[in-house]
Formats: structure tokens, sequence, C-alpha cells
């Protein structure tokens, strides 16, 4: 198995597709927000970022348009073995949308991450 080396911020994980309205037959696929993908994912104080393998811009979700976090083990009409799924909900054009990523088979990292996303966003 081959390692990765990434900056210390950034870390592997899945892109499992955008929802709207959090429905998994109604995928948003502008922006390039179709394709899944694995690659690796970070966030600062600005946004929440998701880099899939092979592509140049990564995945942009302004913290400011972020409204909740969800978890669960299937996102956009994709089972995961029962692995947490984090379900980042945000507004862009005036729609709701629910964009599904897995970041680690353990549901206490995920929920690391939420309260860490959750302090940079006050919410």
């Amino acid at each position: 198995m081959m390692k990765i080396k990434l900056d210390l911020k950034e870390k592997i994980g899945l892109y499992l597709g955008t929802e709207i309205d959090e429905k998994w037959w109604k995928r948003y696929t502008k922006d390039e927000l179709l394709a899944r993908g694995n690659g690796k994912y970070w966030y600062d104080s600005e946004a929440f970022y998701f880099l899939r393998y092979l592509t140049k811009q990564p995945i942009t979700i302004p913290l400011k348009n972020i409204t909740k976090f969800k978890t669960g083990k299937w996102h956009s009409g994709r089972w995961c073995f029962g692995y947490p799924v984090l379900k980042i909900i945000w507004t862009k054009e005036q729609l709701k949308l629910s964009s599904g990523f897995i970041m680690s088979k353990n549901r206490n990292d995920i929920e690391k991450i939420i309260s860490e996303l959750k302090t940079k966003i006050n919410i």
C-alpha cells in the first residue's frame, strides 16, 4: 500500500456527492459537484475544502453558508458499509444542499471534526 504524504492539516477522505433538499435522487450537478471520488480535505477560517484526486480545483463550501451538520450511513443513494458519513448542510444559490463525506471509520473522529467546524462558524 502506497503512503501519501499530506500537509499536516490535510487528511484523506471520500466525497459522496451533493444532494438538493436532502433528497438522494436530486443531485446537485453544477460547479463540479456531481462526480464522487477519493481525495483530501482540509478546512480553515473561511471554508471547508475537498480536493478529489486528478482534479485541480477543490470543492469549496464557505463556512458562512453552512447551516448544520448531520451524520448517517448513506448519502446520495450510496450506502457506505456502515461507516459514518458527515453531511454538511449548506446553502448556495437559494438552494439547500447536503454534501456527504467519509473522513474516518471512527464516529468519534467525525464528531471531533464537527466540533472543530462548529467553533469556526458558531452554530
